[in-house]
């Protein structure tokens, strides 16, 4: 057995798409899964199941939240030990971070990105929206709000493909609570 984390894109923003955190626990326990917990109300769940490929695993997720909620969610499966190391990634200076206005942003990718994929993306970071890459993650410092932006955020999705985004904090709490072992 292994644990996992779910980021489930789309969560509880507008008013089509809302779901509750028992609604998603009791849709994983369906599932056959583990100690499933979830983590704040924006979709991140964590649970245990059998090794397995992650692949086959999203598609699973995704095919059951897809009939119990009846609209398709984007699933970013990640194991354990990368979400520990997604939670330990220092990709910016810390004296940059604490200068910043805003929140250091990780994006969470559904695939490795190409060469050119991340040269495309990096292009777009200035000192005002700083970016750097993961294995499979993104991560952005803006410079105030994400809302207040210039950044191209369409622009990297779609160099980047379907992607999720979690506050770097969020990521930390969650490793810390859920997967601290």
């Amino acid at each position: 057995m292994s644990s996992h984390a779910a980021f489930l894109r789309g969560m509880n923003v507008g008013v089509h798409h809302r779901v509750t955190n028992e609604e998603l626990r009791r849709t994983f326990s369906a599932m056959g899964f583990s100690e499933v917990k979830t983590f704040r109300a924006s979709g991140n769940v964590a649970f245990t199941a059998g090794r397995r490929p992650l692949a086959e695993m999203t598609q699973e997720i995704e095919d059951a939240l897809a009939r119990s909620l009846g609209y398709a969610v984007p699933v970013l499966l990640r194991t354990a030990p990368q979400l520990r190391e997604i939670a330990a990634m220092q990709p910016f200076e810390p004296e940059i971070i604490e200068a910043s206005k805003g929140k250091l942003q990780v994006s969470i990718l559904a695939g490795e990105p190409t060469a050119r994929a991340r040269a495309d993306v990096l292009a777009l970071a200035d000192e005002r929206d700083r970016l750097a890459f993961g294995e499979r993650e993104l991560y952005w410092l803006p410079s105030g709000g994400t809302l207040e932006t210039a950044l191209d955020l369409a622009a990297i999705e779609r160099a980047l493909g379907q992607t999720t985004r979690r506050t770097k904090g969020t990521i930390e709490q969650m490793a810390a609570k859920h997967f601290a072992g």
